[in-house]
């Protein structure tokens, strides 16, 4: 008999991807379909929650042959946390657009929120700060304006993008715990929707899916041809949870960054109350969950798809324009919708400093470049308060194809930093959890299989790495209020 194979999905926010893995975790297809966003007013960002699920069955058409759909033992899906989508339960249409997780259009009432003193409640219960950025502000936003008096609540479903897929598969309404505790509506202790933050986030119990592990159970799929509908959906995460996964990130000091249209920085432990990060479920395999400590940045990638657009240039073409220039002084703060991790600053304002007449495109990329990098550092120095000494840093992602970031990333980190050769970890990841959950393969294989990764140890001193740091945090400080 021909061997088994495991699909994963992972359904991000600028693209959805599919992989095929076989018995010995080697990809033998792969797919990627693009997915397109709006911003119809300022700071807002929406999607199509209909777009979304047809680039997953395009996806699935395009990585799976025919000849293989009967091999397919199981599908993993990962997914972009925090965006929400609202839709009928009856009929399984959207009742709005999906309000995206870096939307900001919340950033009032999150303040006004925060001046009667909420912001300790919902850190304590949750283990997240009072942010724009998570869920639960989004879910009122939803619900004020398709169901204002709350009459509809036995007629609507709220969920994240693994409880919306999940939905057009059939089957009872639920959500991934992972991405269940990244809606803010959850108590990390508990496991379960917490009654104090849902009323105040005036959220009916109702709407909400049920939370269950990474292992399901889940709907079996339906409709993503060429598979036979019945094929059991094994595993769901979080794209960061995935990717962190596919490091083998259960082992002590693993510490990743995924470079994305944001980044996530993650390690797996408690963290304590460590300032300016967040503690969440991670993943639970069905022994009980894994708690993660996670550093959250707005904008990474998207920062310099920006550029792309303002400049009229395709990507890879301003990277290799910026690949020997060097910033010359300007500094460059992406503050689109606030900042995150570790400063949580939604009122934060993008600022470029050091501008003179003879600064040119390949200087801001630069700047823009070295932005991601002393980012992704800050939250890896308030990882190391909280977890202990961070001396290799993984990295995964599309942004990491830039061999220049990553030497940017060890020189401003004084860190080693080791880039997997696989930029797909979350689809990985979670085709990693689904393979468990079907038998295909244990921890301890996992934890041996080979991880080829470029490595890049940090080459400038530590005088100038200080320097460089200072005038970063001296353009962060002006873009705050």
């Amino acid at each position: 008999m021909a061997s088994p194979l495991i699909l994963s999905i992972d359904q991000g926010t600028s693209s959805t991807k599919a992989l095929l893995v076989d018995e010995a975790g080697q990809v033998v297809s792969r797919a990627v379909v693009p997915v397109t966003e709006a911003q119809p007013r300022p700071g807002w960002v929406e999607q199509s929650a209909g777009e979304l699920w047809e680039s997953v069955r395009q996806a699935v058409a395009d990585c799976v042959d025919p000849a293989q759909a009967h091999r397919v033992a199981g599908v993993g899906f990962s997914n972009q946390r925090e965006s929400l989508v609202l839709w009928e339960r009856r009929t399984g249409r959207p009742a709005g657009p999906l309000v995206s997780w870096q939307d900001q259009r919340t950033a009032a009432r999150c303040r006004e929120l925060a001046a009667t003193g909420a912001a300790e409640l919902v850190r304590s219960v949750s283990g997240m700060p009072l942010d724009p950025m998570f869920s639960a502000l989004k879910a009122r936003w939803l619900l004020d304006a398709y169901d204002p008096d709350r009459r509809r609540a036995g007629e609507l479903c709220l969920g994240t993008v693994d409880s919306w897929l999940l939905s057009r598969l059939g089957g009872e309404h639920v959500i991934e715990i992972g991405n269940a505790s990244r809606t803010q509506l959850l108590g990390l202790r508990t496991g379960d929707w917490d009654p104090r933050l849902l009323e105040l986030f005036g959220v009916p119990r109702e709407v909400l899916p049920r939370v269950v592990a990474s292992t399901g159970p889940f709907p079996a799929v339906r409709g993503l041809a060429p598979l036979p509908d019945g094929v059991p959906v094994l595993a769901v995460m979080g794209d960061s949870h995935a990717a962190m996964f596919a490091h083998a990130g259960w082992r002590p000091g693993v510490v990743k960054a995924t470079y994305g249209t944001g980044s996530s920085v993650m390690a797996v432990g408690d963290g304590g109350e460590a300032p300016g990060l967040c503690r969440s479920v991670a993943w639970d395999l069905g022994d009980g969950p894994v708690v993660g400590v996670e550093g959250n940045i707005r904008a990474t990638g998207r920062t310099i798809s920006w550029l792309s657009e303002l400049f009229g240039v395709r990507t890879g073409a301003l990277l290799a324009e910026a690949e020997g220039a060097e910033p010359d002084g300007v500094h460059f703060v992406p503050a689109f919708g606030g900042l995150g991790a570790p400063w949580w600053e939604p009122d934060a304002a993008p600022v470029v400093t050091g501008l003179s007449l003879g600064t040119r495109r390949a200087q801001l990329v630069a700047a823009a470049l070295e932005a991601v990098a002393f980012q992704v550092e800050d939250v890896v120095a308030a990882i190391e308060q909280a977890a202990g000494r961070v001396r290799v840093l993984m990295a995964d992602g599309g942004l990491t194809r830039s061999t220049r970031l990553m030497r940017l990333q060890a020189d401003l980190s004084g860190r080693t930093v080791a880039r997997s050769g696989e930029h797909d970890l979350s689809c990985l990841g979670v085709a990693d959890a689904a393979g468990l959950a079907a038998g295909m393969w244990t921890v301890e294989r996992l934890e041996s299989r080979p991880r080829p990764a470029d490595v890049f140890e940090p080459a400038l001193d530590e005088p100038c790495r200080a320097a460089r740091k200072a005038g970063w945090h001296a353009a962060v400080r002006k873009s705050r209020p």
